[in-house]
């Protein structure tokens, strides 16, 4: 069925009502575990969930519509908790807690995501607008399908780093021909993803891919780098207009106030996390241009993830970037769709081995780990900080002090089913 059928199915033939789910628990999403249907009741409002609450009117504009049909046939239900008396989630959250399922019958947590909120959005849509000095109702989509960049895209077969050039994203900052394919083989909006070429994609796939690209490339990200393969990073479930779906995760700063032996097994995950992103088989370098507490989650497990990708740079240490190239690089409404032509990102011969540490040092460590451990380890802790947190120290030094403060770390965590994710390996490997 085409995208047109789906939606006007979605909007007259299937009133879809946006379904509720009152978990026994106190608070479902901050206990995520697979619910039996009992626990899920089916509790119908009046509201009929539209087009725009889900952006689907601005498609292709949009990240796409791989999932919509899982909302069609009410297999994601929102957290009654974020509902209003008329069962429609508050528009302007940046994310919303649900359930989902692959059968009506066993449901799972999942998180549904803007890319960018709604008021960036908006400001977003009107400058789209005012580029083509249009109205600010204007048709989103036939502008952007007017621009040379986006002309540039139709012709292409294959995704090369000129296709890319300007745009705003950490992402794309240093981009090697060898992570633009794998973008293209990846990329889960398509039907047959595999190959390094577009062939198999339309106009629409095109306009949603460089749209993604454009605004936030986190959704590329989770597709790319996934999971199941060992990388830190939630499952993505797919998209619908402008929202994206994947596993759901606690912010790490609900851990804060965690007891000292959780407290130590989240900073010694997190500087793991950090180490596998810099030093991995595919010899593709992680950094973070800024972090903060909310950019990582941990799942039900005990296990620390990276909740949103979107401030990841990406440099490729086997084919080198293509930073060279982009020296007077233009800029086009596509450079401007978010940021406002306002960021200035730093260049990737610039970026340092220790950058990601120090900012985990900086402003996550400390919160964690201030203040909990008994004398002289806090103390050593804290020495640790203080040096992997200096601008100033080199990479070396940086990467010493870090590698000490694991050491320091790996004795405190303890070993029972609250660390489910290595529980009860620990029991029998001192790796765990």
């Amino acid at each position: 069925m085409e995208f047109g059928a789906e939606t006007a199915a979605f909007n007259q033939r299937w009133p879809v009502r946006l379904l509720l789910w009152v978990s026994a628990l106190s608070c479902s999403f901050s206990s995520p575990a697979i619910l039996p249907p009992s626990l899920i009741p089916r509790v119908r409002s009046s509201y009929t969930l539209g087009r725009t609450f889900l952006g689907l009117d601005k498609c292709n504009a949009c990240i796409g519509t791989s999932i919509c049909k899982k909302f069609f046939k009410e297999e994601i239900r929102f957290d009654n908790s974020m509902a209003s008396h008329l069962g429609l989630p508050p528009q302007d959250l940046p994310s919303y807690a649900a359930n989902y399922s692959d059968d009506s019958k066993t449901w799972r947590p999942v998180e549904i995501s803007r890319l960018v909120s709604k008021y960036q959005s908006e400001i977003s849509d009107r400058r789209i607008c005012a580029s083509a000095s249009a109205p600010k109702t204007c048709s989103i989509e036939r502008i952007l399908r007017k621009t040379g960049r986006f002309q540039k895209w139709l012709q292409a077969k294959r995704l090369t780093p000129d296709l890319v050039q300007g745009l705003p994203s950490p992402f794309l900052r240093c981009p090697s021909q060898r992570l633009l394919d794998r973008v293209v083989r990846r990329y889960a909006e398509v039907a047959d993803a595999g190959s390094i070429f577009m062939d198999h994609f339309t106009d629409r796939d095109k306009l949603r891919l460089l749209y993604t690209l454009s605004v936030n490339a986190h959704p590329i990200i989770l597709q790319i780098f996934p999971g199941a393969e060992g990388w830190p990073l939630p499952k993505y479930l797919g998209s619908c207009g402008r929202f994206l779906i994947s596993t759901s995760t606690r912010p790490l700063q609900e851990f804060y106030d965690a007891p000292p032996e959780q407290a130590a097994d989240l900073a010694y995950q997190l500087l793991g996390v950090l180490e596998s992103l810099r030093s991995n088989d595919l010899n593709y370098f992680f950094y973070f241009t800024h972090v903060d507490a909310d950019m990582f989650g941990i799942f039900d497990n005990g296990h620390l993830f990276i909740r949103d990708a979107s401030a990841l740079g990406i440099i490729d240490k086997q084919e080198g970037s293509q930073a060279a190239a982009r020296t007077g690089e233009k800029e086009d409404i596509f450079s401007c769709l978010v940021s406002g032509c306002q960021v200035q990102l730093s260049s990737c011969d610039t970026v340092s081995e220790k950058q990601s540490l120090v900012l985990v040092c900086q402003q996550l460590l400390p919160q964690l780990l201030r203040g909990k451990f008994p004398s002289p380890v806090q103390e050593e802790i804290e020495s640790a900080l203080s040096l992997c947190g200096k601008d100033a120290s080199t990479d070396v030094e940086v990467l010493g002090a870090t590698s000490q403060l694991k050491d320091i770390l790996r004795p405190l965590r303890t070993c029972d089913p609250r660390f489910a994710y290595r529980y009860p390996d620990c029991k029998y490997n001192d790796r765990f």
